[in-house]
Order: structure tokens, then C-alpha cells, then sequence
């Protein structure tokens, strides 16, 4: 295994670069940080560009990383400078991997499909736990339209790898996309914080027959007005207290709990 001591080495230049979004849209690729996400990563059949650890990590780590060199050629063992220069967390583990970024999922979708899509969530930390939440209640796949890049580090450490392994499929257009399904026979539900709306369990009871997809909005301004006009029914989470709205990610627990169950 070859190694890397200086930090200024085009190699780690370049994955510290895709700390960008922009920089990961030109490239193609992103960068993964921690022991069992990158190990998860190759598990998963994820793309492994080229691998990095510490001597230290290689050594404490040496399950995972030994998953890693399996299937990836490129590796280097690395400084602790270089590590600091890939790190965005205080205490690094030392392994960083160069991913592919995947491919969009494969459509039209499932005839009786159960799916959360997103428009414009912001939060990295809101869009990786509804992505880990989403896998582990089994929803098929997470639809995305704008708001956080899903490679972004905070939101791949709060999916816990779960985004790497759920179907992701990209609608650049919420509402053609909306439209397009529609004549495919999927229902979409938007989820808003209104007493006039139908309560979810109701709605999705209503509707179970066929795909059904809940949408959610932007953590501040929820759904825009075009998103919720072109979906079949606005559903809404009953709530008591004062409480006004929940969390995006919260919302997409429970959103995702009721078409599952």
C-alpha cells in the first residue's frame, strides 16, 4: 500500500475538494468519512474510487478496512495532516473513502409502492434521518427535488449508511413528475399542517390499493402551492398541544409509518 504523507498531495486535494456540492456535481463523486460508512459502502456494491487510512486505523479498524480493500484497488495509507485535511469531524477515524455517486433509481414506479418524496429539504441532518427511517420501516425508495445534496457529510453520517443502500430517485420537476405518476395510477399525498386536511391513516386507507407517495416540504415554508395543488388529497398529521407543525424528519417517521402499516 502506497503512502501519502503530505497533505498538499494532488490526491487528497482533490477529496477534500468535494466537501463542495458543486464539486461533487462536476466530479461525479463524493467523499466518505468514518469506518462503518465506508465499509457499508462497499457492502452495499457503492463505487469505491480510492480508499485512505491512518496507520492507526488500519490497525484499530482493520474489519473494516479489510472490507474496503477488498473491493477497492486504489489505496494509500495516510498522515495524521492528511487525514485532518480530509476530516470535518473533531475526532476522525482515520478512513475516508472516494465514492461514485449512483445512478438514479430505475421507474416507472411500483404498482402497489409505498415512497416518501421531498421537495427542497434543507436540514442535512433532517434528510439523513428520513432516509434511515425510511429504510428501516421499508418504504421503497425516497424521491427527491432540490434542497440538501444527499452526499453532504452531515447528512450521509445521519443516514448511517442508509442512503447508500435505499432505492433514491431524482424528480428534477416536482410537479411533471407528480403528473407523470398520476397517469400511471400512483396517488400522492401532501402532507401540510392543517386542521381542513384529511388525517393520514384515513387517506392512506382510502388510497391503499395502489402506489401511494407522501410528499413533504421545506422545513420552513413546507410544500409550495404547485406541489400541492398537483397532488391527489392534502393529508395532515393529527396533533395536540399548541403545536403548530413537526420536524420534516418527524413528520416523514410517522408519514412513513402509516403507508407501511
Amino acid at each position: 500500500m502506497e503512502t501519502i504523507t503530505s497533505k498538499t498531495n494532488d490526491k487528497i486535494k482533490y477529496a477534500s475538494q468535494l466537501a463542495s456540492a458543486s464539486k461533487r456535481r462536476e466530479c461525479g463523486e463524493f467523499l466518505l468519512e468514518g469506518a462503518r460508512l465506508c465499509s457499508d459502502a462497499a457492502e452495499s456494491g457503492i463505487g469505491i474510487v480510492r480508499a485512505f487510512f491512518t496507520g492507526e486505523a488500519l490497525t484499530k479498524y482493520s474489519g473494516y478496512t479489510d472490507r474496503i480493500t477488498q473491493v477497492c484497488d486504489e489505496c494509500y495509507e495516510i498522515s495524521s495532516a492528511a487525514a485532518e485535511k480530509l476530516s470535518d469531524t473533531g475526532n476522525t477515524q482515520g478512513v475516508f473513502c472516494v465514492c461514485r455517486i449512483r445512478e438514479n433509481s430505475a421507474s416507472p414506479l411500483k404498482e402497489r409502492g409505498r415512497y416518501i418524496m421531498l421537495e427542497n429539504v434543507q436540514d442535512p441532518s433532517n434528510l439523513g434521518a428520513i432516509f434511515r427511517t425510511s429504510e428501516a420501516l421499508g418504504i421503497d425508495a425516497v424521491i427527491i427535488n432540490g434542497g440538501c445534496d444527499i452526499y453532504n457529510s452531515k447528512a450521509l453520517r445521519a443516514a448511517m449508511g442508509s442512503s447508500l443502500r435505499i432505492d433514491l430517485i431524482r424528480a428534477d420537476n416536482a410537479v411533471s413528475f407528480i403528473e407523470s405518476g398520476k397517469k400511471d395510477g400512483v396517488c400522492f399525498l401532501a402532507c401540510v399542517p392543517s386542521e381542513t386536511a384529511c388525517e393520514i391513516p384515513a387517506a392512506v386507507s382510502s388510497h391503499a390499493g395502489g402506489a401511494l407517495v407522501c410528499v413533504l416540504g421545506n422545513e420552513g415554508s413546507g410544500l409550495s402551492d404547485a406541489v400541492i395543488s398537483a397532488c391527489d388529497e392534502r393529508v395532515t398529521i393529527p396533533m395536540k398541544g399548541r403545536a403548530e407543525s413537526l420536524n420534516v424528519s418527524a413528520a416523514a417517521a410517522i408519514a412513513a409509518w402509516e403507508l407501511i402499516r
